[in-house]
């Protein structure tokens, strides 16, 4: 069905990479770092299509970052060779900007890193746990461990449609607005501290119960009375911050992002992800060299620990994204500014 569909897609024309052209801004600032702006005076700066804009134009660059508006000056030697200049030496005011809103997005952006890193290392962690629970279901079924995880997105799809019918719709009638994305975004950082600590606490009565079977039945040590649904409840916790989390950020990155961008926006999301669960590994593997929290049964180990660690640096973290957000002004606003 696929290939029966393919005379009717729309395949616009190649127009080049936008990510060389975010390298010729940068390229083309850098070349002209020595231009004083000041200097110049009537400044003008290359529109496109031979238009230039001067300083008071409403078509001028936007002052934040400012360095990068020098790519976009047109010097005295450029003057009459507008038409022919380089583009590793002259670019547009439109390129200059698309790469603006990128850089401005990034310390957002990589706030979602520790939280990703906290769902990945919760992912595998939680199997171990499960390992040393009591997993039946009845008399005949057992919960495999390696699917205890499903529980997390099962809470993911059981709570978006909640939010968007329910929750988000209430919100906009005492606020006046529905939430921003990154307000959404804040709010699933939240969450996911909660279920940090829901994972925390849940693993310190684990501990707790081990602790006092092991006296009475060593064996009893290995596999803990104690039901593996405890573990639905950090799992669903964490679902419902990814729900917060992740559709605010993917709707905040196309909102954002100029459309020569819109692929790229599609992709910081996922790349995200990525960054977060390569960082858990190596997070793990520290936690394992510096401290006995995770010795070769967590039975004798101290896994509340790792999380109640982590519920610290999310928080930490959720500052920081707090910093970054206040500090951000949404491409409406700049475009409001700049009329």
């Amino acid at each position: 069905m696929l290939l029966m569909g393919a005379r009717y897609y729309r395949m616009p024309a190649p127009k080049g990479s936008p990510y060389s052209e975010l390298a010729r801004v940068m390229v083309a600032a850098l070349r002209k770092g020595h231009v004083d702006e000041g200097a110049l005076g009537r400044v003008q700066y290359y529109v496109g299509e031979d238009a230039v804009a001067d300083s008071a134009s409403d078509r001028a660059p936007s002052k934040r970052l400012r360095f990068l508006n020098r790519a976009a000056v047109i010097t005295a030697s450029e003057t009459s060779v507008v038409r022919r200049a380089s583009d590793w030496r002259l670019c547009r005011v439109q390129q200059v900007e698309d790469l603006k809103s990128l850089l401005a997005v990034f310390p957002l952006w990589s706030s979602g890193i520790v939280v990703a890193m906290s769902i990945g290392i919760m992912i595998g962690m939680i199997i171990l746990q499960a390992l040393a629970m009591d997993r039946s279901i009845g008399h005949r079924f057992k919960i495999p461990a390696g699917s205890i995880g499903v529980c997390s997105l099962l809470a993911f799809i059981a709570i978006t449609p909640v939010l968007d019918r329910v929750v988000f719709p209430i919100w906009r009638r005492i606020a006046g607005t529905p939430p921003s994305t990154l307000q959404r975004v804040g709010i699933g950082h939240v969450v996911n501290i909660a279920g940090m600590v829901a994972a925390a606490l849940v693993e310190r009565r684990r501990l707790s119960i081990v602790q006092v079977l092991h006296g009475a039945n060593e064996a009893a040590g290995w596999v803990t009375p104690m039901s593996v649904m405890w573990l639905i409840f950090p799992l669903g916790t964490v679902g419902i911050a990814e729900a917060l989390h992740l559709p605010g950020n993917m709707a905040f990155y196309y909102m954002e992002f100029p459309k020569t961008l819109r692929s790229l926006a599609t992709a910081m999301a996922p790349l995200l992800i990525a960054m977060g669960f390569y960082l858990s590994t190596a997070f793990i593997d520290i936690v394992g060299r510096v401290t006995a929290w995770l010795p070769g049964n967590i039975n004798q180990g101290r896994l509340d620990n790792v999380y109640w660690t982590l519920a610290v640096a999310l928080t930490i973290n959720f500052g920081y994204f707090l910093l970054c957000a206040s500090r951000y002004k949404y491409q409406s606003q700049l475009t409001t500014v700049a009329m």
